[in-house]
């Protein structure tokens, strides 16, 4: 099991370098909507933490 995760995880890094060699612009777009998600989740925890304390 543990030879499968590593595995996975160098095709996942191949993968992402290949992604940002071939198209940076691409990638830095999907780098910057992944944030934005995660911004955006962490804000909407922020204001249902809000909600319960008020």
């Amino acid at each position: 099991m543990a030879q499968a995760k590593k595995i996975a995880l160098f095709v996942i890094v191949v993968f992402v370098l290949y992604t940002i060699i071939t198209s940076p612009d691409r990638a830095a777009d999907l780098v910057q909507v992944g944030f934005e998600g995660i911004s955006s989740a962490a804000q909407g925890v922020g204001d249902f933490m809000s909600a319960l304390v008020n």
